[in-house]
């Protein structure tokens, strides 16, 4: 006969999976929400700082999680070049010296453009589901939409820019709200809050996304979404080294 005690642990151990589970499918129907299937879109990006303000724009598509580029538009400096994610590889097109960088995973948490994003931020190099454990560690309201609250930590193996994220996504439909980004010691590095929940094709999105770093006073990075399309007909040939160098 099971003794009363084994049968607490056995209905213990079955919530914690149950939680675990719910909290990766969150994760997982967020990701959803923001990426769908494929999408193209303009973002302009305003990267503040005491002493000064610049803007830069640019198109984007992406194709599931594994295929992202990225097209400078502006300003005249930086236009043309191009940013490629293709799986686990990330490529630099910079077409005034006509030269192809491939970017190490050292390089994906080093700031992108000189913004408050990273590399990774950029081309979401790393799963949010696969390479980190899920937990639902509360709930809370942001913009007055009732949010889960999950800590995401790396598993042992994965090679990841944070050591820890928690993230609030929203009840309903499932937007990514708030982050926040912490490094290998726990120690809180940068947070974003989004906003403006416009409608994009399909679907509603926060438009607007605002990555602030703790350690740096009066540094802001402001990414506003523009004219995004999902469920296009982009296919994997598309995210290719030759294509960086003639797409518009």
């Amino acid at each position: 006969m099971i003794k009363l005690t084994q049968i607490l642990v056995l209905v213990c151990l079955t919530s914690l999976s149950a939680f675990a589970q719910n909290s990766t499918e969150i994760i997982q129907k967020s990701l959803d929400k923001l990426n769908g299937k494929s999408s193209q879109g303009e973002m302009e990006m305003t990267i503040v700082r005491p002493r000064y303000t610049r803007s830069m724009t640019m198109k984007s598509w992406s194709l599931g999680n594994e295929y992202f580029l990225i097209y400078i538009t502006g300003p005249a400096r930086d236009k043309g070049q191009v940013f490629l994610k293709r799986q686990t590889d990330m490529w630099n097109w910079i077409p005034n010296i006509s030269r192809m960088i491939k970017l190490p995973p050292s390089m994906m948490g080093q700031n992108w453009m000189g913004s408050d994003f990273t590399n990774d931020d950029l081309v979401k190099m790393n799963s949010l589901v696969e390479d980190y454990t899920h937990r639902l560690i509360g709930e809370d309201q942001i913009d007055g939409l009732d949010c889960y609250k999950i800590e995401l930590i790396p598993k042992p193996n994965s090679s990841v820019v944070w050591g820890k994220i928690n993230m609030w996504v929203s009840k309903e439909e499932y937007y990514q709200m708030k982050g926040e980004y912490f490094d290998e010691d726990f120690e809180l590095i940068n947070t974003m809050e989004a906003s403006e929940i416009t409608q994009f094709d399909d679907r509603k999105l926060p438009a607007k996304l605002v990555m602030t770093p703790l350690n740096k006073p009066g540094n802001q990075t402001i990414m506003l979404n523009k004219n995004l399309k999902f469920s296009t007909n982009l296919q994997q040939d598309f995210f290719s080294q030759q294509n960086m160098k003639r797409v518009r």
